[in-house]
């Protein structure tokens, strides 16, 4: 049975979804995946950034640290892990961005029957996490993407809040997650495994 090509793709402006990303990689390589952990461009202007110790913090660790996402990681994997903020119910700026620029993947059928499956972060419980996954998915079913959401598959799902269409965290003011979200990134991370299997090896 042929190894499931992983992308993890991630924007994280102060260090959340990189952590939960992290997790991810680190899941998928324990269940045998071959892997790519890479970063959405950051299109914010230095001024802004800088108005923010944390973002610019987090920006200067790893801009060199982390590869970033090309459409042609799109194209290497079979499945791909998504892990965005919300930004008013929906996706960055940034993470929209690399998404726009699938056009000619999508043009040649070459995103149908990929895997994916999408995580977030938000600063309270009802900022808007649910939406930010479902139009990411929006997205997806255009591509003809193969949505692998976790639902209620694992008990790790509730007490990471129990949110069916991908894991989300509540991030307070100093970027500390409110709940423990470790288990549900990594239960997400092997059902994405178990689908894109099935596929993969017919």
């Amino acid at each position: 049975m042929a190894d499931v090509k992983l992308a993890i793709i991630y924007y994280s402006s102060t260090g959340t979804n990189y952590k939960m990303a992290q997790w991810a990689e680190d899941a998928a390589k324990n269940a045998g995946a071959e892997v790519k952990l890479v970063r959405v461009p950051e299109l914010a202007p230095m001024e802004a950034i800088e108005q923010n110790p944390a973002w610019k913090e987090h920006y200067l660790a790893t801009k060199d640290k982390v590869a970033l996402a090309t459409v042609e990681d799109l194209d290497w994997a079979d499945a791909f892990i998504f892990s965005s903020p919300t930004r008013f119910g929906t996706l960055p700026a940034q993470t929209k961005q690399f998404l726009d620029q699938a056009g000619g993947l999508w043009a040649q059928g070459k995103l149908v029957n990929k895997v994916v499956s999408g995580m977030t972060s938000a600063q309270n419980p009802h900022g808007g996490q649910e939406a930010t996954l479902l139009n990411l998915y929006t997205t997806m079913f255009h591509w003809g993407a193969i949505v692998a959401s976790p639902g209620y598959s694992d008990n790790s799902i509730f007490s990471a809040g129990g949110n069916p269409y991908g894991t989300s965290v509540t991030v307070d003011g100093e970027g500390n997650m409110k709940e423990d979200v470790e288990g549900a990134v990594r239960h997400q991370v092997n059902r994405t495994l178990e689908v894109a299997k099935k596929i993969v090896n017919g």
